[in-house]
């Protein structure tokens, strides 16, 4: 099963999209320039999906792409990866105790995931109209709302996407075609604090630093990573009765 994993994970890195390219051996050529490459090289054909078991193996070579994305890898990273996963396949001498590495993995992707955070929050917070809450979450209008304003102890509908910080989504009400209920006080803290912000009938662009989300414990199942950056796109649609007649 392990090897099934890597060379799944060969071909999906080999390839942008879903073009399939070889790695590079030790008879092979050394890699052109890309702008070089890019010229000489002609267009792929797609690869062609007509099995269960090619589209089981194509999966699991995007969820192993995901697992990686908090690598935040080069294209020169990719390449050494790509490599050494081709070396293992091969069965080639490996260029480096891979004992002596692998506990040195976890380390790296938390600092790779640290770069990454950091990059998005601050990238976030240069938008047009963004606004820094004093816990870190960037706050951004992308529609004025008309209506009242939740306050923490009020129940509000709402339509959000949710996604990561490569642009992954992990969560949309409107693929599930049903806006959503919750007490503000009930959900993250950047929940909490961005949506009261808003007004009924407007969007806003909710930041989340891991503090503000879901930590060192995102929910069971998720595809969401400790301590990650989120991002939400929120539409508050109501709010159910509360703030009514409420000045």
């Amino acid at each position: 099963m392990r090897m099934q994993w890597k060379a799944a994970l060969v071909l999906m890195l080999g390839a942008p999209g879903l073009a399939l390219a070889q790695a590079p051996t030790k008879t092979s050529k050394p890699a052109a320039a890309p702008e070089a490459a890019a010229k000489a090289a002609p267009a792929q054909a797609p690869l062609e999906l007509k099995t269960d078991e090619q589209k089981t193996i194509y999966s699991l070579g995007i969820s192993l792409g995901q697992s990686v994305t908090a690598l935040a890898l080069t294209p020169e990273e990719v390449q050494v990866l790509q490599r050494g996963l081709q070396d293992s396949l091969s069965g080639t001498a490996p260029a480096v105790d891979a004992k002596e590495f692998t506990p040195k993995i976890q380390a790296l992707a938390k600092a790779r995931q640290s770069q990454v955070n950091i990059a998005t929050l601050d990238r976030a917070s240069k938008e047009p109209g963004a606004t820094r809450l004093p816990s870190g979450v960037i706050y951004r209008e992308l529609k004025a709302g008309t209506g009242k304003s939740p306050r923490a102890i009020d129940t509000v509908k709402v339509h959000y996407q949710g996604t990561l910080v490569d642009g992954t989504e992990f969560d949309s009400s409107y693929k599930r075609g049903l806006a959503v209920e919750f007490p503000l006080n009930g959900v993250i803290p950047c929940w909490t604090q961005g949506v009261q912000k808003m007004k009924v009938g407007g969007k806003a662009k909710l930041t989340c630093p891991g503090s503000t989300a879901y930590g060192e414990r995102p929910p069971p199942g998720s595809r969401i990573p400790p301590n990650a950056v989120l991002t939400f796109d929120v539409e508050l649609v109501d709010i159910p009765g509360n703030t009514a007649a409420t000045p």
